[in-house]
């Protein structure tokens, strides 16, 4: 018995060893990447092609563009939106990317997050779920096969890139419908999920282009992971949590394919009333050390403007009016400190020193001396906590008015600094600063118009207090407009004002009612 013991033992170790060895740590990374999600908040081409310039010149060479339905498909023009580019300014772009030396690699979700397809009636016999138009059903695979096939033909054409991504994350429909059920209870849901994907993969292959896809779903389900074609890359996606977050960790580590990271300047619960700066920074701090220890090959910083989900509004019982992205960001451009930041992890043979670089960075972007970095530092990472029915969402217990008081004291520090460079990226925080506090103040009226009795003593108090928000609302709309004039669309700019200032005349209007 103890002569097995220690065979086992020994055995163990050799695996381990072995596995060791197997990963080699990457000084650099072949691929240094940039995703840009064009759901909504669609850049400008000349804005485009600065953003691309700007990437290049710190040493970003490849750029992720998920078109969605900016791209204008020749033969399913029903997929583009109202944003949409046309074919010679992708093609345009593209060849721009190429004189600065960027890889342009496609994304065209084709399992999950396909809402702004599905919505079509033309497409109607893929959708998983009648009402839920998030996922095509893949046991509809001849229909899949067709529609992806041209699909992927179209923008491979266009796109010269080695590589082409897929999507494939965020299943959260596998094995809903009646046939999925069936054939999950058959061979498992890693069959159903591997199986369409093998499917999309061939499709790429058979194109001369190499499949990439967002690993999470492989990581839960990895056990037919292995039938996918060998060029295919999964790209680990990690917003700060756990190496185990979707799943075992080691079974796409000892996969044989190649890995790319990817962190997030952008993610969930971000949205137009808070930035989790200290939390990206913390996941730049970490997760890119964590990709070059564990060999990856390539790290492409993802930047979320909505979270991909959708709500659907109905004409009728059956017929879909529109869809409308759930949880708006700030736009890209109030992000330069991350991009900052991200550029210069990559760089290092170590973790980044967060607070250092902040140092620099207000020296070198706003020729602050190192007091005023420290107060920009502190007001940027002052109280970063969510509001939820009325409770934030801190591990202590926090009002909404300890919260506010907070938030107006970054937003103070804001207004008090006064660089001598680069004041239109310094503005950003300013505004973004003032939305918050704006939001703030809001949430504190709507959580005790909701705990107190309305009464015809009180309701003209609120009704003032909303007014005053109401007063507030051109000039931070003026100011949003100003800064990202020539990155969006005049339209687009509008929605997103009227879209963050929505609540605010919902309530006025309900409470005006009883006055």
């Amino acid at each position: 018995m103890k002569i097995r013991l220690l065979l086992q033992i020994l055995f163990c170790l050799f695996l381990k060893c072995s596995f060791a060895q197997a990963i080699t740590p990457k000084d650099n990374f072949k691929i240094r990447g940039f995703h840009l999600d064009l759901r909504i908040q669609v850049m400008k081409m000349p804005a485009l092609k600065k953003f691309a310039q700007n990437l290049s010149r710190e040493g970003i060479n490849t750029l992720v563009m998920e078109w969605e339905g900016t791209y204008p498909f020749l033969k399913d023009p029903l997929i583009s939106n109202r944003y949409a580019y046309s074919r010679g300014e992708i093609k345009d772009f593209i060849s721009y990317c190429q004189t600065v030396h960027i890889d342009v690699i496609p994304l065209q979700q084709s399992f999950g997050h396909v809402d702004y397809i599905l919505r079509n009636n033309k497409y109607a016999a893929l959708r998983e779920d009648r009402k839920d138009l998030s996922q095509v059903c893949p046991s509809e695979t001849a229909l899949n096969k067709e529609l992806f096939t041209r699909l992927f033909t179209d923008m491979a054409a266009l796109h010269p890139s080695p590589y082409f991504h897929i999507g494939g994350d965020e299943t959260h429909l596998l094995g809903h419908c009646a046939k999925c059920k069936k054939r999950a209870a058959k061979v498992g849901i890693s069959r159903l999920y591997f199986d369409h994907i093998k499917m999309l993969c061939d499709i790429v292959v058979g194109l001369g282009k190499r499949p990439v896809l967002w690993a999470d779903i492989a990581l839960k389900y990895p056990q037919y992971i292995h039938l996918l074609p060998k060029q295919t890359v999964f790209v680990d996606w990690n917003y700060g949590w756990e190496m185990n977050h979707f799943g075992a960790h080691e079974e796409l580590a000892k996969s044989g394919y190649e890995i790319w990271g990817a962190p997030s300047i952008r993610s969930s619960p971000d949205d137009y009333f808070l930035t989790r700066w200290q939390y990206h920074f913390n996941n730049i701090w970490d997760f890119i050390p964590a990709c070059k220890k564990l060999g990856y090959d390539g790290i492409i910083m993802t930047s979320w403007s909505t979270s991909g989900l959708y709500a659907a509004s109905y004409q009728s019982e059956e017929e879909l009016f529109d869809l409308d992205a759930l949880r708006h960001v700030y736009p890209i451009t109030g992000f330069d400190i991350l991009i900052s930041a991200y550029v210069k992890a990559l760089g290092l043979n170590r973790h980044l020193d967060i607070g250092r670089f902040i140092t620099e960075y207000c020296n070198t972007r706003f020729g602050f001396n190192n007091v005023e970095s420290q107060q920009f530092r502190n007001a940027l990472f002052t109280a970063p906590y969510t509001v939820s029915d009325g409770k934030v969402e801190a591990h202590s217990n926090m009002t909404i008015e300890t919260l506010l008081d907070s938030a107006q004291f970054a937003a103070k520090t804001f207004r008090d600094l006064h660089p001598k460079t680069h004041l239109e990226i310094f503005n950003h925080f300013g505004l973004m600063a003032d939305i918050r506090v704006h939001y703030l103040m809001y949430q504190k009226i709507e959580k005790e118009v909701n705990d107190e009795k309305i009464t015809t003593n009180n309701i003209e108090s609120y009704l003032a207090r909303l007014k005053v928000l109401m007063n507030e609302e051109p000039d931070l709309n003026k100011r949003f407009i100003a800064l990202n004039r020539d990155v969006l669309n005049p339209a687009a700019m509008n929605d997103e004002n009227r879209l963050r200032n929505q609540k605010v005349h919902l309530l006025y209007e309900r409470l005006a009612k009883v006055k």
